[in-house]
Order: structure tokens, then sequence, then C-alpha cells
């Protein structure tokens, strides 16, 4: 055949320590029909600071393939919730070969065709929390290309017809297609009249979806005459693949004929005809009348376009019958939340003699990103006594409805689905499907009685049931430890659950690692109340007039504890406001306290005296400038990036500046060190500045999500006591000098009052140089 070859590619993204499914990246591929071999080339490398990183350390990344929809991934090997489904997924670590760079390939021979989703991230870590921008970190990108390659032109077979085909010598096999629509019960392949070998040295392989494999349904034509293969039960409105080939060492050219029947659920004793139109057009089985008014026992046998006549039905030795199927109503709420309406419903009855079997279509790729609900509960009062239990077996893309009542399973050779049960005992069964496979689901539901051979069909009991199917975004919401987020990826949504307090699983109920009620309280309690350490430099700045440093104090002690309320992540959560005006206000009011803190310590008044000399009309009140411009920048700042490690730093460094400006012109002009005191220096600020270090270091280093409460509640603590050793004394003035002479055109005199030059705090202690200009 003539082959295809299709590239695709994503853009490189950055992977994180797995969490929960939100801290994934998800990647979203479409692969074509007809494809025979699927390869994916992984490509990671590192980044640090825009260059390479030679020097991040090897990080196992681990990636995960599904068709159809997104993996339900449990790396942690946490619990699941009750009655959850897990459906099962390719897995592949990749290891690093270079530096910087690796590379890793996955080949998939003969891939389903549709939508294939990959999922990728690093081991969980340690939970360091660490400052944005304190340091380059290690970046890892992943990006998948695909590179698939396809047949084209494969031959068609129809239903009914016979297909004459001839191999040479140097062909190993051929390779057919047929269209399998709806209530279509029994695929029969029949390879007949080989010429040119004795008997027909073939192998017969089948399979759905895709061309066939090594391990798919096969058969040795040699060994069996006629070669004929039957699937029962195939998969509706799909292409099936039919391979014919060769035994090894079989040389020269050998003819043969290939026909495919299709058997109708309705008809089990006709074939389809081919040119009639399929009760899958008209959506409906032929139990409800064929399309046009016309039976199908009353169809003529057609002739092929070759002229070779119609072949004999093929006459099925089962009994099966094709039920009605009853559609479901699809009411859409919301993203992923979408409820089922039954016509009649939601009660439902179930027979003694035939299945119910309803529909639920899920559209393609919009519907994989949320959880399948499926609720079944029986009405005890409907079994008048008798002990009789309800199967449900739910199947995806064919209803499993067997003639034999006495099974309960739900699994055939080709076909593997979800059984549900319901009796007098236990009379509710749930069954949860994470991110199901899109297209249609069927449920069958059959009631059989319960005797001392196992089941058997009831007598005249009809059971009645109460179905609920709905599409959730979450399971349960996630719970009370959880929040149920919607993602996105490119123009993919799905949603997962993101857990807190120590709850892990995928709908946040496994409570190995939970937190208990007393240590939620607990680290409530020192979050908050640690705050209370800012009563001392509150009573300090108010006893040394500093009223502006007081109220920004007060205004940061206030929306820091109840921040920290509302910022818990058990149940032990108080919220006055909203979360995000709490977080902005705790912000702005730690920054603004190091701002106001180091201004108040730079003493610029003295500064502004002695400008006022030059310029007496015009010299403005500089402290209160800087603190409204300090209150805006500050507030621009944090709008930006409130996370940001020049949020802090910035404004700490321009305050320092500005103190060092200001004590080194007090020491040039003084020559002297300013401040002169040794014991301000010894008992005030060494002490401040190191306990304010100190508390940088322990947020900058230390603190990690495990000890956050206490360290973060060290901060606290930390930070308040050093603005009580570093704010300045109250500046005072002589109390014995009498007021001077105003010079004429002078609008106010100024005294610099040597005392407060000098930070002293007594008077009496020094004598007094008062020097007054206008």
């Amino acid at each position: 055949g003539l082959f295809v070859t299709d590239y695709f590619t994503r853009t490189p993204r950055k992977l994180s320590p797995f969490r929960s499914f939100a801290s994934i990246e998800l990647f979203h591929f479409h692969i074509p029909e007809d494809t025979v071999i699927a390869v994916w080339n992984l490509i990671t490398f590192k980044e640090q600071g825009g260059t390479f990183g030679d020097q991040c350390p090897d990080r196992s990344i681990t990636v995960y393939f599904r068709s159809g929809a997104p993996s339900v991934i449990n790396p942690l090997h946490t619990h699941f919730p009750r009655d959850t489904a897990v459906p099962g997924s390719f897995a592949l670590t990749l290891t690093w070969t270079l530096p910087n760079r690796t590379t890793g390939v996955f080949n998939v021979t003969s891939p389903l065709p549709g939508d294939w989703f990959l999922a990728a991230h690093l081991p969980k870590d340690e939970g360091k929390i660490s400052v944005k921008g304190l340091y380059e970190e290690c970046q890892y990108l992943f990006q998948p290309q695909l590179i698939v390659q396809r047949l084209v032109n494969i031959a068609v077979l129809y239903p009914g017809y016979v297909t004459e085909q001839s191999m040479a010598p140097h062909n190993r096999s051929c390779l057919y297609k047929v269209f399998v629509p709806s209530y279509t019960s029994r695929v029969l392949v029949e390879v007949q009249r080989c010429h040119g070998s004795d008997g027909c040295p073939f192998w017969l392989r089948v399979r759905a979806k895709a061309p066939p494999l090594h391990n798919s349904t096969a058969l040795d034509c040699q060994e069996h005459t006629p070669c004929q293969l039957a699937l029962d039960l195939p998969f509706w409105q799909h292409w099936y693949y039919v391979l014919v080939e060769k035994h090894p060492g079989v040389l020269g050219t050998i003819s043969f004929q290939v026909t495919v029947h299709l058997t109708d659920c309705s008809r089990p004793s006709l074939a389809r005809p081919p040119f009639l139109p399929s009760s899958a057009s008209m959506n409906m089985p032929h139990s409800f009348g064929s399309a046009g008014g016309l039976s199908l026992g009353d169809s003529p046998p057609p002739a092929s376009p070759n002229g070779t006549k119609y072949p004999a039905p093929i006459t099925s030795s089962t009994s099966e019958q094709c039920w009605p199927i009853r559609p479901t109503l699809r009411n859409e709420l919301d993203t992923f939340s979408v409820h089922f309406y039954i016509f009649f419903g939601p009660n439902v009855s179930v027979p003694p003699d035939r299945p119910a079997v309803f529909v639920i279509n899920l559209l393609p790729v919009l519907d994989s990103g949320g959880v399948l609900n499926l609720e079944l509960r029986l009405n005890v009062s409907s079994l008048c006594g008798e002990n009789v239990t309800v199967f449900g077996c739910l199947n995806h893309e064919v209803p499993l409805t067997s003639s034999d009542n006495a099974s309960v399973t739900c699994e055939t050779e080709h076909l593997a689905g979800f059984l549900l049960s319901v009796n007098a005992t236990a009379s509710l069964s749930r069954l949860r499907i994470p991110y199901p496979q899109t297209g249609s689901w069927y449920l069958s539901l059959r009631s059989l009685c319960a005797t001392e051979h196992g089941f058997e069909p009831c007598a005249n009991v009809t059971a009645e049931v109460y179905l609920r199917a709905y599409l959730s975004p979450c399971i349960n919401d996630c719970g009370m430890y959880g929040q149920c987020k919607l993602l996105r990826t490119n123009n993919y949504l799905y949603a997962a659950c993101e857990c807190k307090a120590g709850w892990n699983g995928w709908g946040c109920t496994d409570n190995a690692e939970a937190f208990s009620y007393g240590f939620q309280l607990l680290s409530t309690l020192l979050l908050c109340l640690s705050n209370v350490m800012f009563v001392p430099p509150v009573a300090i700045a108010v006893r040394s007039h500093y009223l502006l440093e007081a109220a920004v104090y007060i205004f940061t002690m206030f929306f820091s504890t109840f921040y920290h309320a509302c910022d818990q992540p058990g149940i032990v959560v108080f919220c006055i406001m909203e979360y995000d005006v709490l977080q902005f206000c705790d912000f702005l009011g730690s920054l603004m306290s190091v701002w106001v803190t180091v201004i108040a310590m730079a003493r610029l008044q003295p500064v502004v005296k002695q400008a006022k000399r030059t310029y007496p009309d015009g010299c403005p009140a500089a402290p209160q400038v800087l603190y409204l411009l300090g209150a805006m920048l500050l507030s621009m700042a944090l709008q930006m990036d409130r996370h940001g490690l020049w949020n802090l730093l910035g404004p700490s460094l321009f305050a320092l500046g500005i103190m060092a400006i200001a004590w080194t012109t007090r020491t040039i002009r003084r020559r002297h060190c300013y401040p002169p005191t040794w014991k301000r220096w010894a008992f005030y600020l060494c002490p401040g500045a190191l306990i304010a270090a100190a508390a940088v270091l322990l947020y900058a280093f230390v603190e990690t999500e495990e000890n956050y409460f206490y360290i973060h509640s060290i901060w606290h603590l930390l930070i308040a006591g050093s603005v009580g050793f570093l704010l300045p004394p109250r500046a005072k003035s002589s109390g014995h000098l009498g007021p001077l002479p105003r010079r004429k055109g002078c609008g106010y005199q100024l005294c610099i009052n040597e005392q407060e030059e000098l930070g002293l705090v007594d008077p009496a202690v020094a004598s007094i140089n008062s020097i007054c200009t206008s």
C-alpha cells in the first residue's frame, strides 16, 4: 500500500512536581484513521536563568498515555473513593542521558484512531516554600512530538459482496476494512476458493478500529475449512479491519475470495442486504419498523455490481434479539454538569423476560474531562417478596444483551464493561468513571431470581429501579477538604481536585496524612495570635508620638490576623472579607511597616529644617511625602506580583538608602558617628537588626509546607519585635527656651536642637545649644 507520514508537535511546557492531577501537564493529540504506527518523540531539557541547566539535578519524568480520554493516574498510591472505576493507561519513565537534555521514544503499532492524551509530571518534592526571584530555579521543560504513518486507499469490503484478490509472490499480506453499522450482532469474515497452492496458506486476522496486530483475533485458514472467522457483539459505527497474511515460505501467486456478512440483531436468520439502509441511519432498531416502510424479510436479494449473485443468508444458531434501546435526554447545566433524563422516567421497569437497554451519549472531547456517575436504586416494594436481583451492565459502544439470562458477567473475549447489582439487601449501587471515553455508553438492566443453583429468570416479577445518570466535574465536588478546579490545555477543558489539610486521593478522600481538628485549630491560633506581638510596637510608637507609624502597625496586625484565619487549608477557617482583599492588605501592611519604620529611623525632620534655611517658603514635609509615595508604589508593585522578591527587597533597600544618606549627612556635618551614643547601638540598633535578619533568613530559607504554621508564626514575632527595637525615640525639644523674636518677612522660625541630633532621650543629660534662624 501507499504510506503517508504526518508530523505533529506541541509547545514545550514547564513540568511541576506532582501533588494532584491539577499539577500535571496535559497534551492532546489526534491520530488519524488507518494509522499503522505512531511514534512519540519525548524531548526534555533543563533551563536555569534562561540558559541550559547543566548544574540542575536529574529528576525522573513520568509520562502517561491513554486513548480517548486523559489518564487517571495515581503515582502516590492513594485510595480512590468508593465505587470508582479506574481505567488503565500506559506509563513511561524518562531517565537523563545528557547533562541538560534527554529524549525518549514511545512506539504504538496500529494505534486506535481519535484523541490521545499525554500527561507528564516530576516526582513529588519536599514542599519547600521559596521566595520568588531569590535564586534562579531549575526548570524542566517537556515537549512531545508525534510522527504517524498511515495507509491510504485501503480496499473497502461491502457486506455480502465477493471480493476477488490475487496476491503476488513479493506481497506478504492484503488489508481490507468494512464498516459495521449500529444494531449489528455478528460479523462473519470468510476466505474461500484459494488457487495456486495446496489449501489456503493464510492467516485471517480481524480487529476493530485499527489494523490487526499479532495478538488480534486470528484463524489459520489452512487448518479450518471453510475459513470463517465470526465476531459476536461487534462495536457499532466503527471500521473493522481484515488482514489476510501469507504463511512464511509460501511462494508463487495465490488468488482467493473474501466475503463479509453482517447479521442484523433484529432478524438473526437474515444477513443485512448491502443496498438497504441500515436501521442506524434512522437511529432506531428494526423492531420499530424498517426504513422506507420495507421490512427486512420482504427485500429481494440484490445482484452485485459484477454480476455475481448475492450469497445466501447465513443462519445464526443463536436466538439473539434486538431489544429496543431507549434514548436519554441531555440537559446541560454547566461545564461538565450534564444530567441524562430518561423518557417516562426516572423509574424504570425491568421485565423478567427481556432486558431494558438505555444509551448515554457523551460528546467527543468535550465530555471526557469530567466524571460519569451512575446510580441505581431498587424499589423493594415492587419485588412482591421475591428474591430478585437486578444486574446492570455498562458497556462502551455496544450493549451487552446476552441471551443467557443466568449470566451475570459484563465481559466477553473482546468486550469489557462495568457490573452493578441491586437487591432487597443492598438496594443502592453507584458507579463513578473519571475521565470517561466519549461516544455511546449502553446500560443493560436484567432481573434474575436467586435460587440454590444460581440465578434463573424470574416468573412474573417486574422490578422497578430508580436510574440516575449524570456528568459532574469532580467526584462529590472534592468533598470538604478539596477544591474542584477547572483546568485548560489549549482548547481542551478538564477538571481535577486539589486537596488540602493533608488529605489526598482523586476525590480528596484519603485521610492517611490528614491533619486532625486539633492540629488545624493549633496552627490557626498560632498564625493569628502571633500578630499580637505588634501591640508593643504600637504602644512604643504612640508613646513616642509616631502616630502614623502606629496606625500602619495596627493595620498590619489586623489584616495579618484575619488573612491567616481565612488562609487555612482545613475547616478552621474564618473570612471577614474576600480572600484576595485580605491577602492584598496583609502584604501591603507588611511592606508598609518596613517602609515607615526605616523612614522614621532616618529622622528626616532635622534635614528638612536645614534645607528650609535656603528655601523657607517651599520646603515640603519630606517624611509625609515619602510615606504617601511609598504607599502608592507598594500598591502598584503588589498588584503586579505579590510574591516577587523585589516587592520586599526593593522598598527596603530604597528606605535603607534614604536612611544611610540622612545618617551620613549628619555624620559628615558633625564629624561624628550618628547615632553618637554606644548605648543606642548596643541595646537597640544591633539587636533589632539581628532579629530582623533572623526573620528574613527563616522566611527565605527555612519555611516549608510542613513547618509553615510555626515558622511563619516565629516570623511574625521576630518582625514585630525588631520594630520595637528599631523605632527611634521621641524627639524632644528644649523646654526652658523662650520664644525668639521673628524677623520681618519670615513666616516661621526653626530651632535645630543639638540634643535631637544626638538622639538622646533626656534633655537634662547634655547641655543645650540651640541655633535659631529664619
